[in-house]
C-alpha cells in the first residue's frame, strides 16, 4: 500500500493518540510491532500517519496497552475507518491545506466554541464580508484565488445549517463587531446575520464590551471543537508561523479553562443580541 504523502490533521490525530497510548503503556514501537506481529517500521508508519490502521488492529493495540477507555477506543475506531471525503476535497490542490483540515475537523466535531476579538467567526461571515476580509491578504489573491477562499468559506457554514447542526458557542469583543471590513452596508448585514443565527436553538451568541473593567484575555481567540470525547478534542489558533492545531491534553486542559473565563464576563444571549441591534441600528 503506497504511504500517503501528505496526511491530514485528523489522520495525524489518530496516529499520535496512538502513540500517546503505547508511551503511557511504557513500550516501545519495536516491542508493540513484534507482538502485533508486523515490522516496526509499519508501526512508525501507522504513528506517522503515513498508513492508515483497521478496526482489528487497533483494538489488538489497544488490548496491548491494557487501554480501558471503551469510549475513546471506539472514537479512535471512528476516525481509522472513517472514509468520508467531503465536499472539502474539491478544494485540495487549491486552498492551503489547514483550510481543509479545518473543515474536515469541523465536519466531524460534536461541539463548537469560538473567541474572537478582530473579526467576525468564520461560520457567521457573509460573503461580502469574507471577500473583503480576504481580499486584504498578503501575497494578493487573484480573482480566482480570491473565489475560491470565499466559497469555501461560505461552504463551512453547513455544520450550522445542516439538517443536524452542530451545537455552537460564540464570545466576539464589541471590536470585531465594530471594525468594518467591508463597508457600512457589508457590515450591516453582517450585524443582521449574527442576530439571525442567534435566534437558532443550537446557536449561542454573547458579546464581550468595550467598556468592560478589568478585561485582559484579548489574547484568548481561539476555535474550540468538541470531540467524541473530550481528550479527543482539537483547538485551532492562528500563530506567528501559520496555523496551529493543538491537541496535548494539559493544552486542552488550559484552553477549556480559558474559554469558561472568558465566557464568564460576556453578556448573556439576550442581552448580546440586543446590543448587536443596536450596533447595527447605528450604521
Amino acid at each position: 500500500m503506497a504511504l500517503r504523502s501528505r496526511p491530514t490533521a485528523r489522520q495525524l490525530r489518530l496516529g499520535a493518540e496512538l502513540r500517546r497510548m503505547r508511551e503511557a503503556a511504557g513500550m516501545t514501537a519495536r516491542e508493540t510491532a513484534a507482538l502485533l506481529g508486523v515490522n516496526s517500521t509499519q508501526m512508525t508508519h501507522i504513528e506517522s500517519a503515513l498508513t492508515g490502521v483497521s478496526e482489528v488492529r487497533l483494538r489488538r493495540l489497544a488490548t496491548l496497552y491494557a487501554c480501558l477507555d471503551e469510549a475513546l477506543i471506539d472514537g479512535l475506531v471512528k476516525m481509522a475507518i472513517d472514509r468520508t471525503r467531503g465536499w472539502w476535497e474539491e478544494f485540495r490542490g487549491i486552498l492551503p491545506s489547514p483550510f481543509l483540515d479545518l473543515s474536515e475537523l469541523e465536519h466531524h466535531s460534536t461541539s463548537r466554541r469560538d473567541v474572537d476579538f478582530l473579526h467576525v467567526p468564520g461560520l457567521l461571515q457573509t460573503e461580502d464580508y469574507a471577500r473583503a476580509l480576504f481580499s486584504f491578504t498578503t501575497p494578493e489573491l487573484s480573482e480566482s484565488e480570491l473565489d475560491s477562499w470565499v466559497s469555501h468559506r461560505m461552504r463551512r457554514r453547513a455544520v450550522l445549517e445542516g439538517p443536524q447542526p452542530t451545537p455552537y458557542e460564540t464570545v466576539i469583543h464589541e471590536s470585531a463587531l465594530r471594525i468594518r471590513v467591508g463597508d457600512r452596508t457589508a457590515m450591516r448585514v453582517q450585524l443582521t446575520r449574527i442576530l439571525e443565527l442567534s435566534e437558532a436553538d443550537h446557536v449561542t451568541v454573547r458579546v464581550i464590551p468595550y467598556d468592560l473593567d478589568g478585561f485582559a484575555g484579548a489574547g484568548s481567540a481561539m476555535v474550540y471543537m468538541g470531540g467524541t470525547v473530550p481528550r479527543l478534542d482539537t483547538v485551532v489558533r492562528d500563530a506567528p508561523y501559520g496555523t496551529a492545531f493543538i491537541d496535548a491534553e494539559a493544552q486542552l486542559d488550559r484552553l477549556r479553562t480559558l474559554f469558561r473565563k472568558v465566557e464568564s464576563v460576556s453578556f448573556e444571549p439576550e442581552r448580546s443580541r440586543d446590543f448587536i441591534h443596536r450596533l447595527a441600528k447605528e450604521l
